[in-house]
């Protein structure tokens, strides 16, 4: 199993923008690739990119609002309460594009997905790859 914690504010997928006779990615969406690239990196500690079918886990952590009663912050940190916010899932899900030729030849090797939003102390994306 690979493990890949980035400690940073899981965020969606920007949609490409189109101008000038070009198509670029935004500078959020690219920056956020690009440390989750790194992460993977440190992750695989120099094993090649997986081959057979996979199962991917992910857990997107937001923080909890500030104006939120104690009580709200209590259920949300126990999981009663769930964003239920923006971002969308399957944007954040988008981001796994960032680790095609590092910890997967391409994700079109998923075979199964477990996606979940939850709030933390601390903003996370937590990804767990399994092998099948």
């Amino acid at each position: 199993m690979i493990v890949i914690d980035l400690p940073e504010l899981p965020i969606a997928k920007g949609r490409p923008r189109f101008g000038k006779g070009r198509v670029w990615t935004p500078k959020r969406t690219s920056a956020f690739e690009k440390s989750l690239g790194w992460q993977a990196k440190t992750a695989m500690k120099g094993k090649p990119p997986l081959q057979g079918p996979l199962m991917v886990s992910m857990d997107a952590h937001f923080p909890i609002p500030k104006s939120w009663s104690k009580r709200d912050r209590a259920a949300a940190l126990i999981g009663t309460i769930r964003p239920k916010s923006r971002p969308d899932l399957d944007n954040c899900f988008k981001c796994l594009d960032a680790l095609n030729n590092i910890v997967w030849l391409d994700d079109a090797q998923i075979v199964d997905a477990e996606i979940h939003k939850f709030y933390s102390v601390k903003p996370l994306l937590h990804i767990e790859v399994t092998e099948l």
